[in-house]
């Protein structure tokens, strides 16, 4: 009885080991693709939308004065809050910001800072590039600093750190997914309520 039991606890232990290894492919080609996939809580046209950078090192830091070898570019909408596009890599080319506004919704203004691999790329709508201040990128400033808020792996430089790319890549698009249903969630929250109120029965978190 005792043998049998422990051949059925073996092969159902083979069973989630299977399921659990087909997860992991599934969650693998995924991270593969560049942007985020479109869901049901993200429009397909937006009014504004914001990017920005975010350095930080994978494996070992690199030989830059700051230390960075891979760069998180977010494009976030302002209203409603949304990360509707997010990729990690090793550069940030114009080439791989342009794949990036590509695959995201389209919008009617693009607001970004004064990093120059923005000039020469292709917006659907109109492009405002701000040299002098953060004030046209707030949105997705504030967003970074969630980022690196929530996820452990972008906050501390002396143990936490993703190993390989395609770790943080796939970190990213579980942590985009969540953001947005909380943005979906805060805002229908509010309309019955003061929208200047910051009170929420429900964080990021709960949704992760």
């Amino acid at each position: 009885m005792r043998t049998y039991a422990r051949r059925q606890s073996k092969h159902t232990m083979r069973e989630l080991a299977g399921a659990a290894w087909a997860k992991f492919l599934v969650l693998a080609r995924r991270m593969c693709t560049i942007g985020l996939k479109k869901t049901a809580n993200l429009e397909s046209h937006y009014q504004y939308l914001e990017i920005d950078e975010l350095y930080w090192f994978v494996g070992q830091k690199g030989t830059s004065e700051t230390g960075e070898n891979c760069y998180v570019i977010p494009v976030v909408s302002r209203v409603p809050r949304q990360i509707v596009g997010i990729d990690a890599a090793y550069d940030k080319s114009p080439e791989r910001i342009q794949a990036l506004i590509d695959t995201a919704p389209s919008a009617e203004k693009y607001y970004t800072d004064g990093y120059l691999g923005y000039i020469d790329l292709v917006y659907p709508g109109k492009h405002i590039r701000n040299i002098h201040n953060k004030k046209d990128t707030c949105g997705v400033e504030s967003v970074n600093a969630d980022l690196r808020h929530y996820i452990p792996v972008l906050r501390r430089r002396s143990r936490c750190f993703p190993r390989k790319l395609e770790t943080l890549q796939a970190v990213l698009e579980v942590f985009a997914d969540a953001y947005n249903a909380f943005g979906v969630a805060k805002m229908k929250f509010r309309r019955n309520r003061d929208p200047k109120s910051r009170e929420l029965p429900f964080s990021v978190l709960d949704f992760l």
